[in-house]
């Protein structure tokens, strides 16, 4: 399919503090595949990730809960004057590098990269908000009174009881090849960060394969895209916010079908993130030789459950004939079904 023909210009004058009444209409429009509606949405999800992180609960929660058309969900409010880092020249000069990237083709770990790579061109006073955010976010447990954890102890998980949270994480990192903490936290220079991003992040990437396991989340493509929007919703994790802005558009240059799985996905697990206990203030390491559904029970946890196919993608690419007509089928319904969605009574 074709891109869509970008007015860079205008859709960085999207990119501002949206007035969320407005909003809810965008969004109905967006799932009934507006394009219009699609950048005015895109437009508010990237100054949430890129200028206003302060912002991401009321708009997620108003995109998400209307997306899924959820029943006398209140309007929120955006705090009066929250704080906002300006998005200049240089940010957006890096921003449309990073989506234009999209045309040659990413893969986990080189859309990782790109995006992460955009917070360098924003305004030296973001890191200042998003440290604030981050000290103050109700699911990040006072992160600035906790020492950075050690790395976890890969091989020692081997003599955890069978069906244990610790066997099944060995079993994950081991049989797949993972690395354990997903980055090497060196390399990427967490601990150049202050303090309370500093640990939230170092613990996020150390714990990103047992929230996996924990949360019901597979490794699978449209799982990462579903965790990331988990971990925005117990954190407000920067870089999840800004990988589902980024992806987001990509998904609605380049495949308008694509749109609404991708917002389906974020919508589900934005929702499953808010209505689960903080993941942050578990001690998983006591919890590892306990099985996962003994965890679940103990601390209210829900699994994560989507209406689409959590190896969607990889069926789409590899599957056999059968399996990717089966595919295409549900995404053909789910779409459907997002066109169905009610329309408002005229005045």
């Amino acid at each position: 399919m074709p891109a869509v023909n970008i007015d860079r210009k205008a859709f960085a004058r999207l990119a501002v503090r949206p007035d969320l009444e407005k909003l809810k209409a965008v969004v109905r429009d967006a799932r009934r595949n507006d394009r219009a509606a699609r950048e005015e949405m895109l437009g508010a999800l990237t100054w949430v990730a890129f200028s206003c992180p302060g912002a991401t609960d009321p708009v997620y929660d108003l995109i998400a809960t209307t997306w899924l058309d959820v029943a006398d969900a209140p309007i929120p409010e955006i705090e009066p004057g929250i704080a906002e880092a300006p998005l200049g020249a240089t940010f957006w000069d890096a921003y449309w590098q990073v989506i234009a990237g999209a045309e040659e083709g990413y893969d986990a770990s080189t859309i990782t990269a790109a995006v992460a790579s955009l917070g360098g061109a924003l305004d030296e006073c973001f890191g200042e908000i998003a440290e604030e955010l981050a000290r103050q976010h109700r699911g990040a447990d006072k992160p600035t009174g906790k020492n950075v954890p050690g790395l976890i102890d890969v091989p020692g998980l081997a003599s955890c009881p069978e069906q244990s949270l610790g066997k099944r994480l060995y079993d994950l990192l081991t049989i797949n090849g993972f690395d354990a903490e997903v980055l090497d936290r060196n390399a990427i220079m967490l601990g150049e960060l202050p303090p309370a991003l500093r640990y939230l992040n170092t613990r996020i990437l150390q714990m990103h394969d047992v929230w996996h396991l924990v949360g019901g989340y597979t490794t699978d493509a449209m799982h990462e895209v579903a965790i990331s929007a988990f971990q925005l919703a117990q954190f407000g994790h920067n870089y999840s916010s800004m990988f589902l802005a980024a992806a987001g558009r990509m998904a609605h240059e380049r495949n308008a079908a694509g749109f609404g799985i991708f917002f389906q996905t974020v919508a589900e697990a934005w929702l499953h993130g808010r209505e689960n206990p903080s993941f942050m203030a578990i001690e998983w390491e006591e919890l590892f030789d306990l099985p996962v559904e003994e965890i679940r029970s103990r601390y209210g946890i829900t699994a994560y459950r989507s209406r689409v196919p959590a190896d969607l993608v990889e069926t789409l690419q590899d599957g056999s004939l059968l399996k990717k007509v089966k595919a295409v089928w549900q995404v053909m319904k789910l779409n459907r079904d997002l066109q169905r969605f009610p329309k408002p009574v005229a005045a």
